[in-house]
């Protein structure tokens, strides 16, 4: 009977309060676990939409060359002393490379999913000089100058929608799929190049592109000063990549971007042989980037999840304090679901109107829910009153946490010592030993 009489005791006091809080706070992050799974398929989702529309329409485009390439022969021994010829390939960057693309966005549905996709308009000026093979120490006699070719890379060649125009010293060629350079560039095409030995000290070129794409735009800095200017109507542009722009424009409208490499910013020369170099690594250019990544949002707010349990908590300990009115665990562990349904809610009607109108929505009925559960037990407006406010505080306090990126840590932790002191302050007076006595 004692021992009966002691748990009796225990389990009215704040002690077994404060303890039972603790436990049925641990026990609901399952479900919100639960809840971050739940995003991460409807994110594995959208990814499957993104790849589907892309194998379709075209991947991230990116723009690799255009390489000139020389043939040559080679001769070495065996060691019977036997001569065989080889062929390799000799490599050369242009000395000057400019880029000029509009870029068209546009909105692409499938389901409740949609994807940024693009079409781009580039055209492509530089100028080679002519080959000099003394640097390279190859004699011009084993140069097959009859079988020069230049290659430019495209990623996704699904995503050209009409003929390649390309114009070499006012000579339109003819463009053949392909890369005949694999070693440096994997995907694109090739042209026939039969006027570089007739005495000429440049060669201008000219190519225009009509290219779809999703996601990203790049360009590789093959010439010894490459220039690139990039615009589109989209307003929403992540610049990415190895170099960021030296003058952007960014507007309601649309933006702008600019951008200057020279040769001494990478880390491949102008020319070389074989698989000695390779270009990759150097990218640059736009992510067309859709602003209200819901599914982000709403994993971050389901990170939050015990601090926002354990601040609602206390907010429900400090009125039993205070206003001396008891509210059974039940009540607390009702409180608590409707607690984690709101990150239910808030990532299903995201995907419908968006991340903002989803928080306004799904924190007012959560809000509401509560409101009521405590004003239809406690018949006490003023103690709904001051739930509603406070539950009001705390949902705004996340949303502010979650539109920051750099000073979230640095508000939310300012967030809860406020709380602390509050709590501390507004229980200063508070003699626990006799509400101990009095709760038992």
């Amino acid at each position: 009977m004692e021992k009966q009489s002691f748990l009796q005791k225990f389990t009215g006091t704040i002690t077994f309060k404060f303890i039972l809080i603790g436990i049925i706070s641990l026990i609901l992050l399952i479900p919100a676990s639960w809840v971050k799974h739940l995003i991460l398929e409807r994110q594995s989702r959208s990814r499957e939409v993104f790849n589907e529309i892309s194998s379709v329409w075209g991947g991230n485009q990116s723009i690799k060359g255009p390489v000139l390439t020389i043939p040559f022969k080679t001769y070495y021994k065996n060691t019977e002393g036997k001569v065989f010829e080889e062929i390799k390939k000799a490599h050369f960057l242009p000395e000057k490379l400019s880029l000029q693309g509009d870029l068209s966005p546009e909105i692409r549905y499938r389901s409740i999913f949609k994807i940024v996709v693009y079409n781009a308009n580039a055209e492509i000026n530089g100028v080679f000089k002519h080959p000099d093979f003394s640097e390279l120490g190859i004699d011009d006699k084993n140069v097959l100058w009859d079988k020069a070719f230049f290659t430019l890379g495209i990623t996704d060649m699904k995503g050209i929608k009409k003929e390649v125009s390309v114009n070499w010293n006012d000579n339109n060629l003819k463009v053949f799929p392909g890369s005949k350079s694999p070693e440096i560039i994997s995907s694109g095409f090739h042209t026939k190049i039969n006027d570089l030995n007739t005495g000429e000290e440049e060669f201008r070129f000219n190519i225009r592109l009509d290219l779809n794409g999703t996601g990203t735009f790049l360009v590789y800095p093959t010439g010894k000063n490459t220039e690139v200017a990039l615009k589109s109507t989209w307003s929403d542009p992540g610049f990415t990549g190895s170099f960021l722009p030296y003058e952007r424009e960014i507007s309601e409208d649309g933006f702008s971007a600019k951008w200057k490499i020279t040769h001494l910013n990478r880390n491949f020369p102008q020319q070389w042989t074989g698989k000695e170099f390779s270009v990759s690594g150097s990218d640059f250019g736009v992510e067309l980037i859709n602003p209200v990544d819901h599914y982000q949002q709403s994993f971050r707010s389901v990170k939050y999840a015990m601090m926002f349990i354990c601040m609602t908590f206390l907010i429900f300990l400090l009125i039993e304090i205070l206003q001396r009115k008891k509210m059974h665990p039940v009540q607390y562990v009702l409180t608590g679901i409707a607690l984690i349904v709101f990150y239910s809610l808030l990532v299903s009607l995201s995907e419908h109107f968006g991340f903002k109108t989803a928080y306004l929505i799904s924190s007012m009925s959560v809000i509401g829910l509560i409101s009521y559960y405590i004003q239809a037990n406690f018949h006490k407006v003023k103690l709904t009153v001051l739930t509603t406010t406070s539950l009001i505080a705390l949902y705004m306090f996340l949303y502010i946490i979650l539109r920051m990126q750099d000073y979230a840590l640095l508000f939310g932790s300012i967030g809860i010592f406020v709380v602390l002191t509050m709590f501390m302050v507004l229980t200063r007076r508070v003699n626990w030993y006799k509400e101990e006595e009095t709760s038992s």
